[in-house]
C-alpha cells in the first residue's frame, strides 16, 4: 500500500509565555505534503479537551475544500488530544496515528514548525496577551505560507507558485517590514 504524502496533515500544541507569566497554547495544524500551516486557535485553559474537539469541528469546513482528502491525521499522546477529538476526525474517514511516548522526531514537521515559529518570531516578540498573540501569529503565518521559500520545497512556497526565480528581473527591490520590522518582505517593483 503507498501512501500519499498529500494527505496526511500533523498537530500539535506549543506554548507562549505572555510579559505578565501567562501561559497561553496554541494549537496548530500543518500539511506535510505543503507545509502549509493552519492555527487552529489560542487559550489560556491548558486543561480544556473540549476546546481541543471544538477547534477539530471548526476545521471541517476548511478540510472540505482540499483538493485531496485528509486521510491521516498525525499526533502525540498528549491528553488534550483525547477521544472527543479524535472522533471527530474520524467521523470523516480519517485515520489517527499516534507518536510513541517521549519521540518528538516521530511528528518531526509539527516539531520543526515550533522550532521556526519560536527562532524566527516569537523568541523576538513580548506578547502582551491572547489576542496580541493571535495577531503576531496571523501575520507570521502570512508570511510562512505566502512568502517564504522553503528548501524542503526546491524553494517554492507552502501556498503554491513557481520557484523563485532571477533571471530577466528588472526594476528596484522594494522591502516590506511585517511585525515591526522583525520579518523583512523583498519584491520587485514594477518598472
Amino acid at each position: 500500500m503507498r501512501i500519499q504524502a498529500a494527505s496526511i496533515v500533523a498537530c500539535d500544541l506549543f506554548a507562549v509565555e505572555t510579559v505578565r507569566m501567562k501561559t497561553l497554547h496554541v494549537l496548530f495544524f500543518i500539511d506535510l505534503h505543503t507545509r502549509r500551516v493552519l492555527i487552529g486557535g489560542v487559550t489560556g485553559d491548558a486543561t480544556n479537551v473540549r476546546w481541543c474537539s471544538q477547534i477539530a469541528r471548526n476545521l471541517s469546513e476548511a478540510r472540505e475544500s482540499r483538493s485531496t482528502p485528509l486521510r491521516f491525521l498525525v499526533h502525540d499522546r498528549d491528553h488534550r488530544f483525547g477521544e472527543m477529538f479524535d472522533e471527530v476526525f474520524r467521523a470523516e474517514g480519517v485515520e489517527i496515528i499516534r507518536t510513541p511516548w517521549r519521540a518528538p522526531r516521530a511528528n518531526a514537521y509539527a516539531e520543526r514548525f515550533v522550532r521556526t515559529v519560536r527562532t524566527e518570531c516569537l523568541d523576538r516578540i513580548f506578547v502582551l496577551c491572547e489576542r496580541h498573540l493571535e495577531s503576531v501569529l496571523k501575520t507570521y503565518l502570512n508570511h510562512y505560507n505566502r512568502e517564504r521559500p522553503h528548501r524542503g520545497l526546491d524553494l517554492r512556497i507552502p501556498e503554491g507558485g513557481p520557484p523563485l526565480t532571477v533571471a530577466g528581473a528588472t526594476g528596484p527591490i522594494v522591502r516590506r517590514d511585517r511585525l515591526g520590522g522583525l520579518i523583512h518582505e523583498y519584491h520587485r517593483k514594477a518598472a
